[in-house]
């Protein structure tokens, strides 16, 4: 494709091939297989290879047929052995002047052979056998020779050819004098003498002797390749002098007046188009040095191509450092005394030709200022400056070029003012700290803010509370007054029956007055005021029998009474405090320094000294008088450490563990060891503390992670039987003698529950309180809002006059309808329904726009789980029966009698929330017709959060398009405007209208963030160059960040926006 002529020596033209006629179609089996060939052999991406693939029989054929049209004539070793026919040094002048003619014909063939054909084709051109990457180089640098030595006027004599007033005959004597190779000329050497003298090497051989030297002059321009071995040097039969000879420079001046050092540089391009061939150039180790030391060429259309190209490779990965070792190799090789000077002369000399200037301006913006290190960026930045790059850009400014304008823009742009950035640095600090100051008072105001909406929840809650008492009292007054009528009559036939009793009263004491005057009966009054009715006999004497029976038969109405009962007996005398029992002594355990021996007597119990010598002893005087010290060591057990200081209780025991028995399991005395030791307290006071229920010396956390360590049933059962066995407790370790003792408490369990819940209690009480609180402001608001209920009116009104015409009118509507409001959307997909509501509210509705405001707590009662708030309340009850009856049965004990006093009354407030709550929350879901079973706070107060945060958002939507609009139809008028002033024909007008779009539109685009990353593939140094000349790629971030990929394939990114 491309290079279809033939490239016999003897016939030059390339061009000229003839069309074959198109053959007939072949069975459709040979042509899918043919088909498959084709586009195997094109290389292309996946979607564009599927698409062919889609075509049909008549098609597939016709591309068949023009494939094979224009398939490859010419194999590359073709191209490779001419480029090489050229460098052969032997060759004679005339014969060379009759090849160089189509140099650039056959440069321009494989240019487009190596961008047309399909990737095997340029695969072979770069493999080891062709090597054809080492050639095209080799070419390059052999036809920019010319470029490097002027020797228009040394034609004559070799004499004149090595004056040293000539300036590439200064440069060869200097690259002379460091080496050790023969000297090439001299001035007493004849032409044929010094070309016997020569030494033939291979060109590789040269440029390593070339490498090592340091030309002075500027004019001394020497390419730098890749160091070959002698065997490589002789399979590639290119040999040249040790230094340029007269005839390789005036065969180079040849080459150069073509356009060959052009169309190589497009060769290259066409190679680093291909990811397998971009590879092999930036490992190549003097191909972009090449490239770079081509800005040297006269032509500025060529040393455009070459900024083109080396800015698209600053843009790869890794790519700008090999741009910048490019430019010391320039640097070095052309002594330049600061990099990049050759650049900024050629680009102040070439005011004349815009798209060069245009190149270089891109190039130094993206060589400067694609650097990831700030640091860095600021040093390249400073090389130019030092090159008068900013005094130059200043003269440009008012250049007519856009191209050139937005370039100078962007750079202006990208700059680092290292002053300005110092200064914001220091104002940044000075901001930081007032941010911080601001943060401090803000964090203050949130705490009393939340201080002050958790006193007014409180005082909405209360006055709920006193709303629903006052209800229930007016319906207990209700009650009272219904029953009233039947009281009154109960009243009064009461009163009726007791005017009766008094009347029959009356009469009986008649009787009795009569009966006494009669002597029938006598009455007797008492010294405590009462009056006994005595019967009369005939003997006159009373009979105690008789007494008591008419006694008793005397009324309550006469207001006197029988004689009392008998007087119960005298209490028992108190115990004795002369008691021998009393008199016991408890004695107090005897710590000791060592371990003493076991005296296995049987001891008498207390009560069993009374009257025995034992009672009339003292033993603990006789310990006083004694040198126990003594005794210890006497008696003490063997294998034991020296003594320890009693007055010390900090100070380790030094027994060895393994004598120690250990009847808990492994880990879990392991565990209790370790909860022991942060509790720091001994066995007796961790359990003498629970008896009493002391907090203060264990604290709650301690007693939550005891209770892990209550011992199980089969525990309590090892550990009696240890004692009914009599084993001595010292053989046991520290942690079962604390389990021992510890499961000896009685109702442990209740006990541990009990410390634990009164730990707890206060906290519980804290947290659940404004939980509940926060139910009932938040279901009375929304119960109550006025506003919320008017804008559920207006979207049931729009809702129904969207759905009437195909679903008929409805009543209302289920709360999860409106998270709908933004799933309907206009016409134009630019709003939703909820958008056209906030407009309508404020446009109609003005006063009802901010009802969200009467929704209070709503987002805070959203992250309460009812539920579980009323299981802890009942929970806080349970402990709190729990702890009551404890106290009953050790009513003396003071802690559990002060908690239940103080708060008794906080619970009892605590469950009186809980149901208010609860009756509340139900009452507002049946208020807006969901059911409290199947929606718990957690789903029915977030429809509201929703809604409201959607709500606010679309109110902010449409006030931002608003003002969009105005400021749309305020520029649209301000044109129309400028229009009318300025004839819109003038060219100075138009220059300078488009000069300001084209900067409005690169100031866009440096707006935006949005990158597109070049990946590492077939194409992407054509995407790059395309960008670049589209002015896509102009602003670079503070830090910019590259695509990095764990395969060798280079990625490239742009700014594009």
């Amino acid at each position: 494709m491309g290079n279809a002529g033939s490239m016999d020596s003897q016939q030059t033209d390339f061009r000229a091939h003839n069309v074959p006629l198109k053959l007939p179609m072949p069975e459709p089996g040979e042509l899918e297989e043919r088909f498959a060939i084709v586009l195997n052999a094109m290389n292309l991406p996946p979607d564009k290879a599927r698409l062919l693939r889609q075509y049909d029989n008549e098609k597939k054929w016709e591309l068949i047929c023009d494939q094979e049209r224009f398939q490859v004539k010419n194999p590359p070793h073709t191209y490779i052995q001419k480029l090489k026919g050229y460098l052969d040094p032997a060759v004679t002048r005339k014969k060379f002047r009759r090849r160089v003619q189509e140099s650039t014909q056959v440069l321009r063939e494989l240019e487009i052979s190596l961008r047309t054909n399909h990737i095997g084709w340029v695969r072979e051109f770069l493999n080891e056998e062709n090597r054809g990457l080492d050639v095209l180089v080799e070419y390059l640098s052999f036809a920019q020779y010319a470029v490097t030595f002027d020797f228009e006027s040394v034609e004559s004599t070799v004499e004149s050819s090595v004056d040293k007033s000539k300036p590439w005959s200064r440069s060869i004597e200097d690259l002379h004098r460091g080496s050790n190779l023969p000297s090439p000329v001299g001035n007493s050497v004849s032409r044929s003498g010094r070309h016997s003298a020569l030494r033939l090497v291979s060109l590789p051989e040269y440029l390593q002797f070339k490498c090592h030297q340091s030309c002075s002059s500027p004019c001394c321009l020497w390419s730098s390749f890749s160091l070959h071995t002698d065997d490589e040097a002789s399979n590639r039969k290119i040999s040249y002098n040790t230094l340029p000879s007269r005839r390789t420079l005036k065969n180079s001046r040849l080459v150069s007046k073509k356009d060959d050092v052009h169309v190589c540089i497009m060769c290259l391009r066409a190679i680093m188009n291909y990811q397998y061939g971009f590879n092999m150039v930036m490992s190549h180790p003097h191909a972009v040095n090449e490239i770079a030391l081509s800005l040297n060429n006269k032509n500025p259309r060529t040393k455009a191509l070459v900024l083109e190209l080396l800015a698209a490779v600053c843009l790869v990965r890794g790519g700008h450092e090999i741009i910048l070792s490019a430019f010391d190799n320039f640097k070095e090789v052309c002594g330049e005394k600061q990099r990049f000077e050759k650049l900024m002369e050629h680009f102040r000399n070439e005011d004349n030709n815009i798209d060069f200037m245009v190149a270089s301006m891109q190039f130094i913006n993206i060589v400067v200022h694609s650097v990831e290190d700030m640091n860095f960026r600021v040093h390249l930045q400073y090389e130019f400056t030092k090159l008068g790059l900013d005094e130059y850009l200043d003269k440009l400014k008012h250049t007519e070029s856009d191209k050139l304008q937005v370039q100078i823009q962007a750079y202006l742009d990208n700059v680092f003012d290292v002053g300005a950035l110092l200064e914001d640095a220091e104002t940044k600090n000075a901001a930081l700290e007032r941010v911080e100051e601001l943060e401090e008072n803000i964090s203050h105001l949130s705490e009393k803010l939340q201080d002050t909406e958790n006193e007014a929840m409180s005082k909405i809650v209360e006055l709920e509370k006193q709303l629903m008492q006052r209800n229930k009292e007016l319906d207990v007054v209700r009650e009272i007054y219904k029953d009233a009528n039947t009281q009154v009559h109960t009243l009064r036939k009461m009163v009726k029956e007791k005017e009766e009793a008094i009347q029959r009263q009356s009469t009986l004491e008649k009787k009795i007055h009569e009966l006494e005057k009669q002597g029938t009966i006598k009455i007797q009054k008492k010294g405590d005021g009462d009056i006994a009715i005595l019967p009369v006999v005939a003997s006159g004497t009373l009979s105690t029998g008789s007494e008591v029976a008419v006694g008793n038969f005397v009324g309550p109405a006469m207001g006197v009474a029988s004689s009392g009962p008998l007087p119960p007996p005298p209490p028992p005398l108190p115990p004795s405090s002369d008691t021998p029992e009393a008199a016991v002594k408890i004695k107090k355990p005897i710590k000791t320094k060592f371990r003493m021996p076991v005296f296995n007597w049987v001891a008498l119990k207390p009560n069993q000294i009374n009257g025995t010598v034992f009672n009339e002893i003292d033993d603990e005087r006789i310990l006083e008088d004694l040198n126990v010290d003594e005794f210890e060591e006497i008696f003490k057990t063997k294998a034991q450490g020296p003594a320890i200081d009693l007055s010390s209780s900090k100070q380790k025991i030094t027994q060895k563990g393994s004598n120690k028995v250990t009847l808990l399991e492994a880990n879990r005395a392991k565990n209790l060891a370790i909860t022991l030791r942060k509790a720091g307290k001994t066995a007796d006071e961790i359990c003498k503390a629970i008896h009493v229920f002391d907090l203060k010396t264990l604290p709650v956390d301690f007693v939550e992670c005891l209770m892990r360590f209550l011992p199980t049933e089969n525990e309590v059962k090892v550990f009696r039987l240890y004692e009914r066995e009599r084993k001595p407790l010292e053989n046991l370790s520290d942690e079962d003698r604390f389990m021992m003792q510890f499961s000896k408490i009685e109702r442990l369990m209740q006990k541990m529950t009990i410390m634990a819940f009164i730990g707890n209690f206060a906290e519980s009480i804290q947290m659940l309180t404004p939980q509940l609180h926060s139910i009932i402001a938040a279901s009375v608001s929304i119960k109550s809002s006025q506003k919320l209920k008017k804008i559920l009116e207006i979207i049931l009104a729009l809702g129904n006059y969207m759905n009437s015409s195909k679903r008929g009118a409805v009543y209302g509507f289920k709360l999860q309808s409106l998270d709908l409001l933004l799933d309907t959307k206009s016409t134009d997909r630019k709003q939703t329904l909820l958008h056209y509501i906030s407009n309508v509210v404020k446009e109609k509705y003005h006063q009802v726009s901010l009802f969200y405001n009467e929704l209070h707590y709503v987002e805070k009662a959203a992250a309460v789980s009812l539920e579980n708030v009323l299981l802890d309340v009942k929970e806080l009850q349970r402990g709190m029966d729990l702890t009551k009856r404890e106290y009953t049965m050790h009513d003396h004990n003071t802690l559990l009698k002060e908690f239940i006093l103080n708060n008794e009354g906080k619970l009892k407030k605590l469950q009186d929330d809980a149901k208010i709550a609860q009756d509340a929350f139900d009452d507002v879901v049946k208020y807006f017709g969901e059911n409290p079973k199947t929606t718990p706070p957690s789903v029915f107060f977030p429809v509201f959060v929703r809604f409201v945060k959607a709500y606010k958002q679309a109110e902010e939507e449409n006030e931002l398009r608003k003002k969009q609009e105005q400021a749309l139809m305020e520029k649209l008028l301000e044109q129309e405007a400028l229009m009318e002033q300025q004839d819109p024909k003038s060219p100075s007008h138009k220059s300078k209208r488009q000069q300001q779009e084209l900067i409005a539109e690169l100031r866009r685009r440096q707006v935006k963030d949005n990158r597109h990353v070049y990946e590492g593939k077939d194409g992407a140094i054509e995407d790059i160059i395309t960008a670049l000349k589209k002015n896509n790629i102009t602003k670079f971030p503070n830090v910019h960040s590259r695509v990095r990929i764990s395969s060798s394939t280079p990625v490239v990114e742009d700014t594009q926006s």
